[in-house]
């Protein structure tokens, strides 16, 4: 199952590096990523099929795992335009659905995660 993983990292070199050589070690693959750095720390939401095996080897390597949600991944790669993401974003409000992150993956594909994955897979029609 596809999962978004969140985690914060030290705002230092090589915290990245840490994490995903980690990853790489197990033969986790990163699927999708995204990152942002404030306040001395950097947050991750990771995207991986594995989620114990990503959960394991992150935490083997001193990282705890702040969040651990089912991914919604909607592949864009036939629709990818100017206004997809206001489409999609448009149907998750109207279905009444708080996001707690979004971010793109490989193969244009835009990742949803949320405290209710029944709702959004709902809203967005799958």
């Amino acid at each position: 199952m596809a999962t978004d993983l969140s985690f914060s990292l030290p705002d230092e070199p090589g915290g990245l590096a840490k994490a995903a050589k980690a990853l790489g070690d197990a033969g986790v693959n990163v699927e999708g990523i995204a990152g942002l750095g404030g306040g001395g720390h950097g947050h991750v939401h990771l995207l991986v099929e594995d989620a114990g095996a990503a959960k394991a080897a992150l935490e083997g390597a001193g990282v705890t795992i702040e969040g651990d949600r089912e991914a919604v991944v909607v592949d864009v790669s036939s629709e990818d335009r100017p206004g997809k993401l206001a489409q999609l974003a448009t149907a998750i409000a109207d279905g009444g659905v708080n996001l707690a992150a979004c971010y793109v993956a490989s193969g244009s594909r835009v990742v949803f995660s949320s405290d209710d994955p029944a709702g959004l897979r709902s809203a967005l029609g799958m």
